[in-house]
């Protein structure tokens, strides 16, 4: 059994104040308890931020040079225990070994290596005629992050704080604590000062709510469900501090009838299904002309009859569990409520695959008769689920496309790249991907209405970490 019972705050390991409680960590492909973490208070919340706010007026003059030197050390320590890291993720959220070990933990030093490429040649002071325009720390910033892609969102948003000279408070999710522990153990081996950089366990109500409300807290950072963010940022307006969000999704993935079909919509499912659906920009709805539709739906529920479902250690596993019992449940409320309102469940369906007796599996359902009115189609369901929805025209698809609340990213297929890019040009979304691209780590990233405000990765990332200041009449 693991227990968390330490919190990393003002350059130590410390014992949590006296009152909280623990919360147990499961291991989502057994159901099993495999240890216990220790869920801040607000005493805890009021030690980290003191730490921070001490440290922030020195670290906050530290030289470019001396931020890019600490990001560069804890890019090679991380590289070092990249596997520890890969296998923290598979045994507390469940991705299967190879995601965690191609993807999940290299994403978090993706972030760091476009931070470290943003900050050295990032413009912090620019002339205009006799005025100056300076960039500075904004101050000390909260961190709030999902258990999802969890060290991914973990460095993006530590590694440009800490490289835009902020200090940092940062709670993880409780359900990923694992990862958490090991990569604030990095960054006090990479020697990041005492103050700069601390880790708090507890749930998003309390100490998420804590940390927005703090007056000695400059910015708050969050990524996560829509409803969260919208709490944060109420929590957060009477002290009138910056938010930035990273929210819900629903993605469009939009496949012209010039496309190739079969890598189109097989491509499009798999990309759904990676990460068991648990991915802010999934592309969860299908979009496909109609006389392409019934070849469409047979391709897509193949392929999601082909997945391999179960123990994320095997080789062979390309879905793995559902990261918490009750996200599980919501899953399978959704699918349920799918068929309830007239869907045709394709492929999958409530329940666990049949040869799988304990765990939180969801099968890898296809949901073919969509309409964008559902409420499969409208809300974010973060499970292995593709509704697949048919158009008419080109001028009809990008409607449905933007007829939702999100805006976080959308996908484009087609055989004419201008085309592709024109139809990408009219879609309501942060990022567009076109013809199976993957995120670029170094682009802007973020969301349109529902799905945030605000921008993460490379130079922009790091522009959110940063005030802006004129100093005039200095001829």
């Amino acid at each position: 059994m693991k227990e968390l019972n330490r919190f990393y705050i003002g350059g130590r390991w410390v014992e949590p104040a006296v009152g909280g409680r623990f919360a147990d960590i499961v291991n989502p492909a057994t159901e099993e308890v495999i240890g216990r973490v220790a869920m801040g208070t607000n005493a805890d919340v009021e030690s980290a931020v003191a730490a921070a706010r001490a440290a922030f007026p020195v670290w906050s003059r530290t030289s470019v040079e001396t931020r890019a030197a600490l990001l560069g050390r804890v890019m090679a320590l991380y590289k070092e225990r990249i596997g520890a890291l890969a296998d923290a993720i598979t045994t507390e959220m469940g991705a299967p070994s190879w995601l965690a070990r191609e993807r999940q933990a290299p994403a978090g030093l993706g972030q760091f290596h476009g931070t470290l490429t943003a900050l050295q040649g990032f413009p912090f002071v620019t002339e205009r005629g006799t005025t100056q325009i300076v960039r500075e720390p904004v101050g000390v910033a909260a961190l709030i992050t999902p258990w999802n892609w969890p060290l991914n969102q973990i460095a993006a948003k530590v590694a440009p704080a800490l490289a835009a000279g902020c200090t940092v408070v940062l709670k993880p999710s409780e359900i990923t604590p694992l990862d958490a522990e090991l990569f604030a153990d990095i960054l006090h081996d990479a020697g990041v000062p005492a103050g700069v950089f601390n880790v708090l366990y507890g749930d998003g109500a309390e100490i998420g709510g804590a940390l927005a409300r703090h007056r000695g807290v400059d910015m708050v950072s969050i990524t996560g469900s829509t409803r969260a963010g919208v709490d944060v940022a109420l929590k957060a307006a009477p002290t009138v501090k910056r938010v930035t969000q990273e929210l819900g999704g629903k993605s469009p993935n939009v496949i012209l009838d010039d496309a190739d079909l079969k890598s189109a919509v097989s491509g499009g499912v798999i990309a759904c299904m990676i990460n068991s659906g648990q991915t802010c920009i999934a592309p969860t709805r299908m979009l496909v002309p109609k006389h392409l539709y019934a070849q469409a739906v047979a391709i897509a529920a193949a392929t999601a009859n082909a997945l391999t479902v179960g123990d994320p250690m095997l080789p062979d596993t390309k879905v793995g569990p559902i990261s918490n019992r009750r996200q599980y449940e919501r899953v399978q409320q959704m699918i349920q409520q799918g068929i309830d309102e007239g869907a045709t469940a394709v492929a999958g369906g409530p329940g666990r695959p049949e040869t799988l007796t304990r765990g939180f599996y969801a099968r890898p359902t296809v949901f073919a008769n969509v309409h964008n009115d559902m409420s499969i189609a409208r809300e974010e369901i973060f499970g292995p689920v593709v509704v697949m929805i048919s158009y008419a025209t080109e001028d009809e698809a990008i409607e449905i496309a933007n007829d939702t609340d999100f805006g976080l990213a959308a996908y484009v297929s087609s055989a004419d790249p201008a085309r592709a890019r024109r139809v990408a040009a009219r879609l309501r979304a942060g990022a567009v991907m076109l013809n199976g691209a993957t995120i670029d780590l170094n682009a802007p990233f973020g969301g349109y209405k529902s799905s945030g405000n605000g921008r993460e990765f490379g130079e922009h990332g790091l522009s959110e970490f940063l005030e802006t200041k004129s100093i005039a009449g200095c001829a």
